[in-house]
């Protein structure tokens, strides 16, 4: 399916602020890039480069006063994500090594401190995808999904104790529930056809049969039609916005449709590599 995704972003500076934005989608297997458009208004200096998990980021400097950026994208997506409740669980020793900093607790995934209850979720399942569906499947089945109920500093912990959250902290508890079994996981932002309310979308990926499974724990059945745009071990990775001085968000719209261009064919393959929006401190 082809989509047309984008976000308009409007801002306040006090002054002059040093700003990193990972808005950017690439092409990946699963999703192709047809064409984007990236308008700073007013315009101003940047540049990109690629962090340590290949995900593009701007660096700019937002001139004191009122700033606005937005980012459309045309981009040709799988219409289904893998599904394989045959795919095993992968032995460390026959893990590849870039995927080894995915079984590590991070600050908002404390893996080490929920062994015991990723045991409990997923007693009845067999070693791998099977048990990554158990989490998401308990996940989805007794957490409220429930805006307001946490915030940038809510961590996998703290949802177990209120069980509620949103998009960020499901995927949050079900990358520290994974980790805990020594299955790596990590979390991945973007967009989501079809996503209601509209917003940006997190979600969550296992490595199990020696490849990266989407698992989302706040749909009811897997999904596909999405748009990646960052993925790394937590919402600390993975900020839409970082920003390094004061500055506020005034407005913010989020949108995925139906691209209304021409179709044509584009090298869309089954997904091997793969963020609520986390903004830095707005």
């Amino acid at each position: 399916m082809r989509l047309e995704v984008g976000c308009k972003m409007q801002f306040h500076a006090q002054t002059e602020t040093p700003v990193v934005l990972m808005l950017r989608p690439r092409s990946l297997p699963g999703q192709w890039v047809v064409w984007e458009r990236y308008v700073l208004e007013p315009h101003c200096p940047s540049s990109e480069y690629s962090d340590s998990y290949g995900n593009l980021c701007q660096r700019l400097m937002i001139p004191a006063g009122k700033f606005e950026l937005a980012v459309t994208a045309e981009i040709a997506t799988d219409s289904d994500i893998a599904v394989d409740p045959t795919a095993m669980f992968v032995p460390i020793e026959h893990l590849p090594s870039s995927v080894l900093r995915f079984l590590l607790p991070s600050r908002y995934c404390e893996s080490d401190r929920l062994f015991d209850l990723a045991v409990a979720v997923t007693q009845d399942a067999s070693p791998g995808y099977s048990q990554v569906e158990s989490i998401r499947r308990w996940i989805y089945e007794n957490f409220e999904y429930q805006y307001g109920s946490s915030d940038a500093s809510t961590s996998a912990l703290d949802i177990v104790a209120t069980q509620q959250g949103i998009c960020r902290d499901f995927a949050h508890l079900g990358i520290s529930l994974c980790r805990s079994l020594n299955i790596p996981a990590r979390m991945v932002v973007g967009y989501l056809y079809n996503l209601k309310p509209m917003d940006q979308h997190a979600w969550f990926e296992a490595y199990v049969g020696d490849r990266w499974y989407s698992f989302d724990a706040t749909q009811a059945e897997p999904r596909g039609n999405r748009v990646v745009l960052a993925h790394g071990r937590d919402a600390a990775d993975v900020a839409l916005v970082t920003q390094f001085g004061p500055l506020s968000l005034e407005t913010m719209e989020v949108w995925v449709r139906s691209s209304s261009y021409p179709q044509v064919s584009s090298p869309i393959v089954d997904s091997t590599e793969t963020i609520q929006t986390s903004v830095n401190g707005i």
